[in-house]
């Protein structure tokens, strides 16, 4: 529990607290709560049994909903996962009311993490309100966007440079990259819908004043919307022109060998004519010279057909 001096819980809450003429900005931050806890917090702060619940199921689309006395948003989160070629996403549970915010998550938020800590060490961040608050750690959350998009980006800067190699290998790395970017697209999607509705001022929780702040939050997402959307593009376009080199590289490979199928087939029925038992007309020299006779031949036939093959621009 915080009281301006921003502590981070208590077994009870006054009742006294809950009065929002108080002035007292009150803060419950609970990391990986139990059943006890959320259950506890209900029946202090009157929360809805389906709010409730919904805080305490491990995944929750980006949503916000008006309960009486209070405003349920349920946003994302992102987390870089070191040393691997992805991300994760984890959701947070807000409860805005008049004087008092409760966050709910799974106790790996750095976003929320970072504000305490700063509230530990400034009143006045805690003196601005739960709204404030509020939108301090959302524009934390979408901050923390930034560098995995970056990172998506010089991965696709990477995939283009080798796109033209035409490795087979890549196609793995490009349909993994782009299933990252459809998850991507499919949280900051809705979450850009949230937060539209708290920039419009649909909620009377959010003042004027907040709701030009999360405006600004709301542009920022909108960007990294844009952005995974282009993204997602550009490694299509990098697919198909990598898809499209290995086609040509086969193509390649298939006409340097129907070229020499060509040049061999006529060569073929020559050996195989004077192969057979039966008598052929002799070339001048007796048949101590034949086999250079028919040598020759092959030679000058195999060139004859390079010839017009290089002529014609078939090879």
């Amino acid at each position: 529990m915080r009281q301006n001096g921003a502590l981070r819980r208590a077994e009870r809450v006054e009742p006294e607290w809950l009065d929002p003429s108080s002035g007292t900005t009150v803060w419950v931050d609970l990391a990986a709560p139990a059943a006890g806890e959320l259950q506890h917090l209900s029946d202090t702060f009157h929360l809805h049994p389906l709010s409730v619940e919904d805080a305490q199921s491990s995944l929750q689309f980006p949503k916000a909903e008006p309960y009486q006395g209070y405003l349920y948003v349920v946003l994302h989160g992102i987390d870089a996962r070191k040393g691997k070629h992805s991300f994760a996403t984890r959701d947070i549970d807000f409860f805005l009311g008049p004087n008092w915010l409760i966050t709910v998550h799974d106790g790996e938020s750095t976003s929320v993490a970072h504000l305490r800590e700063l509230c530990d060490r400034h009143d006045r961040l805690l003196a601005e309100g739960p709204v404030g608050l509020f939108h301090r750690i959302v524009d934390t959350m979408v901050d923390h966007y930034r560098p995995v998009m970056d990172a998506l980006e010089h991965r696709i800067d990477n995939l283009e440079e080798e796109a033209f190699s035409g490795q087979r290998e890549l196609a793995r790395r490009m349909l993994t990259l782009r299933h990252e970017l459809a998850q991507m697209r499919r949280v900051l999607m809705p979450q850009r819908d949230v937060l539209g509705r708290l920039a419009r001022r649909e909620f009377a929780a959010i003042s004027d004043e907040m709701a030009y702040r999360f405006r600004d939050v709301y542009d920022h997402v909108v960007r990294l919307a844009d952005e995974a959307i282009l993204y997602q593009d550009r490694v299509t376009g990098i697919l198909e022109v990598n898809l499209a080199s290995i086609s040509n590289r086969l193509n390649q490979v298939m006409k340097v060998l129907t070229v020499m199928s060509t040049i061999f087939l006529p060569l073929t029925v020559l050996s195989g004519m004077w192969g057979m038992n039966t008598k052929l007309p002799q070339f001048p020299g007796g048949e101590a010279s034949q086999f250079w006779w028919v040598t020759g031949i092959m030679v000058a036939v195999a060139v004859a057909m390079l010839a017009v093959f290089r002529r014609n621009r078939w090879m």
